[in-house]
């Protein structure tokens, strides 16, 4: 396996592997599914910040980061997102792409990283707090989807 920048072909590959956990699951608690367009656009805007797994010609799965909040007071607080194909769970691919992209943050100058973790997402707060996140707060009904109410986990890590 080998993590890379993503580049503009991943995009429809990467939409493939993205749009599932939009539409059937409760990871994310958007209803928008991806677009090729709208998916290389922000390959393009975050450079490094798009690290893409790859393994034999496959994408694994991917991590980005992107602004917290508008505005220059917190130009160094990022958000990220990790999404992993069903494939690549427990293989090392989430911690290969975390890492690849907290590096490229330091690297610019980040000093905390946020994940919002769907509370209904066990497995990915176990899997923020075993990489070194911590719970800053939990936003209690604040995402819907499914037609229920959802909380949030807001998970942060000090690079």
């Amino acid at each position: 396996m080998i993590v890379r920048p993503a580049r503009a072909e991943d995009a429809a590959p990467l939409v493939a592997l993205w749009n599932p956990w939009i539409a059937e699951t409760a990871i994310t608690f958007s209803t928008a599914l991806k677009t090729e367009a709208g998916v290389a656009a922000d390959i393009a805007a975050r450079g490094a910040g798009f690290q893409v797994a790859e393994e034999a010609g496959e994408l694994l799965g991917f991590a980005t980061f992107f602004p917290f909040r508008s505005g220059p007071g917190y130009a160094r607080t990022k958000e990220h997102t990790v999404i992993l194909s069903p494939r690549a769970r427990g293989r090392g691919a989430g911690r290969a792409l975390m890492t690849a992209i907290e590096a490229e943050a330091r690297g610019q100058g980040v000093h905390s990283l946020f994940a919002g973790v769907s509370a209904e997402n066990p497995d990915g707060v176990a899997f923020h707090a075993a990489i070194g996140f911590r719970e800053a707060a939990r936003l209690p009904q604040v995402g819907y989807k499914f037609g229920r109410w959802m909380d949030l986990v807001l998970m942060q890590k000090f690079l």
